[in-house]
């Protein structure tokens, strides 16, 4: 007896690209925690806007839907937050270790 899945005529992708964003790699992502934790003010501001702003036209140029891209990038954001705060902490620790 057949079940619905295999009923179903499969899903073609024959020939269709699906954008990979390696931009929001974790290198990119450390690269602009460690960008911001060096940077104050108007300067961090500026340049996370740029950074944000980069890749939401990359991933524009490559075809994702203006709704996902919005999505990515809160994602992208979302890690960066998490890097700078692991960042800190382990200098924290660092420093404590040295006392």
């Amino acid at each position: 007896m057949a079940t619905e899945t295999t009923r179903r005529p499969a899903a073609s992708h024959e020939g269709k690209v699906i954008a990979f964003p390696s931009a929001t790699g974790i290198a990119n992502i450390e690269r602009c925690a460690r960008e911001l934790g060096r940077r104050h003010g108007a300067d961090a501001i500026e340049f996370w806007k740029a950074e944000c702003r980069r890749l939401a036209d990359q991933l524009l140029a490559a075809g994702i839907a203006e709704s996902d891209v919005r999505q990515q990038v809160l994602e992208f954001q979302q890690d960066v937050q998490i890097e700078l705060v692991l960042s800190h902490q382990k200098r924290a620790v660092a420093k404590s270790q040295k006392r």
